[in-house]
């Protein structure tokens, strides 16, 4: 495929499996965890490990491979063994990125837990200025994607993001990944034409559209401003057709990777579905 559809794809087997299944899926480009998901420490990569994954790349005509942090990883936490784990985590995923040829990281920002988000805040701007002067050699960007707010999650809203890219000693490391579903259910109406401008704009004028580097096309289980984490496929819930026809059909977003993050089949039929649906909907 040409365009910058794509889904996240398991790597079960070896990383190099994930280039070949999003391949098979018609994608365009592809997101994966470069470890088990659910597990602090993944299992080391061998040199033959990243060769297989860098040669499969290289031949598959993908656009771009974006590494997901683990969902376990919370740069927000006090001090103690949860934020220690998580730091050790993400220098981790930097190397291991820088290893595989992976310039984009996408994480979420982190949950401030018992303590104020301004404290969060401050916590996860720590983290990075210390990580980016530790990780040198990773050198590619870390993606804060917007968040749904669900329980004490940072990243609802578009100040919660910029306040951590302006205050980093480093805000030029920094891109953003807009999750569709996490978007509208953190409260910002993309499901009108006026909604999506009126949004878009926002987005431009806190963020900058320079630094919208990724899309996570999901529908949304739940409504509006209803700060749950929940998601559906294409056009089957609350966000409906339109806002995925707004995105696909705005111009500036045209060479902007769109991964799919919706519930897999066993066999990613749905990706198939979901990403024929998607380009359905081009004018």
């Amino acid at each position: 495929m040409n365009d910058f559809l794509g889904a996240h794809m398991s790597i079960a087997g070896g990383l190099y499996k994930s280039v070949e299944r999003a391949v098979n899926a018609g994608c365009g480009t592809l997101q994966i965890f470069t470890r088990s998901s659910n597990q602090w420490k993944g299992k080391p990569l061998s040199d033959k490990d990243v060769d297989l994954f860098r040669k499969a790349f290289a031949s598959s005509g993908l656009h771009e491979v974006i590494s997901h942090d683990i969902y376990l990883i919370n740069l927000a936490a006090a001090p103690g063994d949860t934020r220690d784990k998580s730091l050790s985590s993400f220098a981790d995923e930097m190397a291991t990125c820088a290893r595989l040829g992976i310039n984009k990281i996408v994480m979420h920002p982190g949950s401030h837990t018992t303590d104020t988000p301004e404290e969060g805040l401050r916590r996860v701007i720590s983290a990075f200025d210390q990580l980016f002067e530790e990780v040198s050699c990773y050198e590619g960007l870390v993606l804060l994607e917007t968040t749904a707010g669900q329980g004490t999650n940072l990243g609802r809203t578009f100040e919660e993001l910029q306040t951590i890219i302006n205050h980093s000693k480093y805000p030029d490391r920094f891109g953003i990944c807009f999750d569709t579903c996490h978007t509208f259910a953190a409260g910002y109406n993309t499901a009108t034409p006026e909604g999506y401008a009126d949004v878009m704009e926002q987005f431009d004028r806190l963020l900058g559209l320079d630094r919208l580097l990724c899309f996570h096309l999901n529908d949304s289980k739940k409504g509006l401003g209803s700060r749950v984490d929940r998601h559906e496929h294409i056009g089957r819930g609350a966000l409906g057709l339109e806002p995925f026809r707004f995105i696909m059909n705005d111009q500036r977003f045209t060479k902007i990777p769109k991964i799919l993050e919706t519930p897999k089949g066993d066999d990613n039929m749905m990706d198939q579905v979901n990403l024929e649906l998607l380009r359905g909907l081009l004018n």
